[in-house]
This record gives C-alpha cells, structure tokens and sequence, in this order.
C-alpha cells in the first residue's frame, strides 16, 4: 500500500475586500485535509504582488494555528536584484521559509525582462542571498514547456534549476500519467534526483480548461477533450463524471509512490475537498 503524500495548494491573490473573505474560508475548509502548504501566484512583472503579499502575511499569520506554511511565487521577469531581495527580505521577516520561484510569462507591453532571464538564474541568486534558509520550488513540465524547442531542451532546462538549488518541484497539470511517468524515468536518466509533485487541476469548466490548456501546453487527452465536450451546458452530469475521472487519476498517482499532490483550487474548495475524502486523505469531516 502506497504511503499518503503530502497535499498542498494553490491560490491566485484576491483583489477586493469580498475575494480575501472568500479566501479566507476556502482557507478553513481545507484545512480538512491537513495540507503542507498553501501557495500564492505572483502575477508576470509583480502585477499583483501587493496582493500576493497580502494573501501571504494572512497565511502566516494563521500558521501557527493551522501549522500550514505559507509559499509565495516569485517571478523573475521584470524583476531586478534589488527588487528580488528587497522581497525575500519581507520573507523572511514573516517567517516564511518555502518559495516557488518561475521565470513567468512577460506580460505584453514590456520592454525589459529585467536581471534574471530564467528560473535558474532566481534559484541561483536565492541561494546566494540567503543560502539554505528557503525550501525552493520550482516548475517541472511533463508534457513540455510551450516555449521549449524539444522535450530533450526542456529537461535541460529544468535540470540547470536543479543544479542551481532547487530543493523539489511541482509539475504543470497534466492528464495523462504515462506523460509524468515517462518524464520521471527521464529524469532518473539524467541524475536528477529532486521530489516531483504532479498538480492537479480540477475540471469545473470545459471551455475554460480547453481554452487555458491549448495556451499553456497541457494536453488534454483526445478521449477525455471529446467526452468533456459531450456534455454542453450539463453541469451536474460534468460535474459528476470529472470528480469520478480525477478521484481515479489522483488515486492512480498515489500508486505510483508520488511524494506529494499539489492542487490548483482556483480559490475553491470543489471537486479536491471530496476527492480526498473519497480516498481517505481527509484528516477530519
């Protein structure tokens, strides 16, 4: 029987008074499930990270309550030395201890990328700022980063952020597990030896998914893509077959040993609070 990994989760920060309240019991919710971590995203060039920030101290703030950790993203694009320690700086002041750091997407209109190209290049720097003191996450790519040339490339690249210091990663999501597994062979080939947590993201809206999928480069299985698509404006019958699909799927990664699951909420609590529960990873009803 496989051991029960770690659970964590991901939330986008809130921008108005009534997003932080519902935040705030989506929070409480899941705490049912007894996550490691709850991390926040960092929008391209720092466009939310007065909210990130905010969403952060709120979390750790409760952590000693919880004894969930609180993980802010960091991106580099649009960043600068200054402005990278400047922030780790109020990291660390907070107690924050966990960071997940992404190159990020240049958001349109900006002219400069700014001191740091690549993810590797924040991890290296992390590191030589505050050595150890930060657990450094990164981004880890099963079916392959859009922007990469090859697959081979993309694990070249994801390997410079090993090299570089990065303590575990998480993946983008995916549905298709022989996608992860063939990529954690890969990665045994090439001696990198670091957790892999696969990311999980809830199927609440079809053309939404679909829609953010084909711009980020998850592949959405053609038998899966054409059964989602059967059911048009079905909620409840949607809603009913993708909790069975991902409760099958979560189930089978833990079969595989996976060192951790990181669900992407979207802020909700829905379909990953009955999920767990289903599969005995809830702590308490």
């Amino acid at each position: 029987m496989s051991p029960k990994p770690s659970i964590s989760c991901e939330f986008f920060p809130p921008k108005t008074d009534k997003g932080f309240a519902n935040l705030t019991a989506v929070r409480k919710q899941l705490r049912a499930i007894n996550p490691k971590y709850y991390s926040v995203t960092f929008g391209a060039g720092g466009t939310t990270q007065d909210y990130t920030l905010e969403a952060i101290r709120n979390i750790q703030s409760e952590s000693t309550q919880t004894g969930i950790e609180a993980a802010p993203h960091i991106s580099c694009v649009g960043t600068t030395r200054q402005s990278i320690t400047d922030l780790i700086a109020t990291y660390q002041s907070l107690g924050i201890t966990r960071l997940v750091a992404l190159r990020g997407d240049q958001p349109s209109g900006m002219q400069t990328a700014g001191d740091f190209r690549y993810a590797n290049e924040l991890v290296e720097f992390i590191r030589q700022t505050t050595g150890d003191h930060f657990t450094i996450e990164v981004a880890a790519y099963p079916e392959q980063h859009p922007q990469s040339n090859s697959a081979q490339t993309d694990l070249e690249n994801f390997k410079r952020k090993v090299d570089a210091g990065a303590d575990s990663a998480i993946t983008q999501y995916f549905y298709n597990i022989d996608a992860y597994r063939y990529f954690l062979d890969r990665c045994q080939q090439n001696n990198i030896d670091i957790p892999i947590t696969p990311g999980i993201m809830p199927i609440n809206n079809f053309i939404q998914l679909a829609r953010f999928s084909d711009n980020c480069g998850a592949e959405i299985p053609r038998w899966l893509r054409k059964r989602l698509a059967e059911f048009h404006d079905d909620t409840a019958s949607l809603q009913a077959f993708t909790l069975d699909f991902l409760t099958d799927f979560t189930q089978n990664l833990i079969g595989l040993g996976v060192p951790g699951l990181h669900f992407y909420t979207m802020n909700k609590t829905d379909p990953i609070l009955t999920i767990c529960q289903r599969l005995g990873l809830s702590v308490k009803k």
